[in-house]
């Protein structure tokens, strides 16, 4: 059953109000109740090949401060102004803290009135494993015998629930520092219906499918194990200086990305290797023009695709969970 503010509220704002209604505050478990990772991961298409272009998005704003980072993530679609705030704050876990939290807001784009607040550790949470699973749908091999998960955290949760609305996967290998923390990972994995074991990183090497959701800041695995015939998804950085592949991995793949602008300020993987001679800028592919089929995906080789997660995205979740909510209220 859906909690209160949602029954008892007006989801469609009225222009002509001289009050506005107060804004619509959503929880996590409400945003996840609403909307599940196969929708959101329909929306990002649907976004992409109705023509929205992530190239002309506002830049995200990363400042530092004492504990950590504060993220700016504004954007604008027809209907909609978004904006999240979120901070990552390293020490948090040994507070027994989140790592990451936030706020989304939701304004009408004709009147900049606030219409929603949503959970935005939990956009976050349903948005990268969305994007991702959006990225793979195009990008991956049509059978996933073995996906191999580095991490253990929510984002490696969401990214196999998310690989698991797009194809059919056999058996599930996490990799993780903390081996006690692995151990329970996968005996999760394996309650919720997919078989899955604590392996190493050598494991990539029968891979069809791999994730990296890692804090990692040096790569995590060999890149010349990786098979041709496989999808690699990044995400766990969006730092210069931060990477989860190595410069041989990108060297022999095919290499997607939101945003060609973006991923050269903000993606290290990328970065590094343009730096180290391996790619040059113009080999990255958008994702736009994968979802859009004006480029083609080269199933002779990896496919990476590095996210480092960007407003437009955040906007497209929020928005589907607001018309689903909508659409329960009507």
């Amino acid at each position: 059953m859906l909690a209160g503010s949602l029954r008892g509220m007006t989801f469609a704002p009225d222009p002509r109000s001289v009050v506005p209604s107060p804004a619509l505050q959503i929880s996590a478990a409400e945003i996840f109740e609403l909307v599940g990772y196969r929708t959101a991961m329909r929306a990002v298409q649907d976004a992409l090949t109705a023509g929205l272009d992530p190239a002309q998005d506002f830049d995200r704003q990363v400042l530092a401060v004492a504990s950590g980072q504060l993220l700016l993530m504004p954007t604008e679609s027809t209907d909609f102004v978004g904006i999240k705030v979120a901070s990552v704050a390293p020490g948090n876990p040994a507070l027994r803290r989140e790592r990451i939290q936030g706020v989304y807001l939701l304004l009408d784009a004709a009147t900049l009135t606030t219409i929603a607040l949503f959970d935005g550790a939990a956009i976050t949470t349903l948005r990268t494993p969305a994007v991702s699973a959006a990225a793979a749908d195009y990008l991956a091999p049509s059978r996933v015998q073995h996906l191999v998960v580095f991490g253990s955290g929510p984002q490696a949760w969401g990214h196999i629930e998310a690989m698991r609305a797009i194809r059919s996967i056999d058996r599930v290998t996490i990799v993780a520092r903390d081996q006690a923390r692995a151990e329970q990972f996968a005996a999760r994995v394996t309650t919720g219906g997919l078989p899955a074991t604590v392996g190493t990183s050598s494991d990539v090497a029968t891979a069809q499918l791999i994730v990296c959701a890692t804090t990692a800041r040096t790569p995590l695995f060999d890149g010349r194990l990786v098979p041709a015939d496989c999808c690699i998804v990044a995400v766990g950085s969006h730092e210069a200086d931060a990477r989860e592949l190595d410069s041989a991995l990108l060297a022999r793949s095919q290499v997607v990305v939101e945003d060609p602008a973006t991923a050269r300020r903000e993606a290290g993987d990328v970065i590094m290797a343009i730096t180290d001679g391996v790619i040059e800028p113009g080999d990255l592919v958008p994702l736009r023009d994968i979802a859009r089929h004006t480029k083609a995906v080269d199933s002779h080789r990896p496919r990476i695709f590095k996210s480092t997660g960007m407003s437009w995205e955040d906007l497209v979740i929020a928005t589907a969970v607001y018309t689903a909510g909508h659409k329960l209220r009507a």
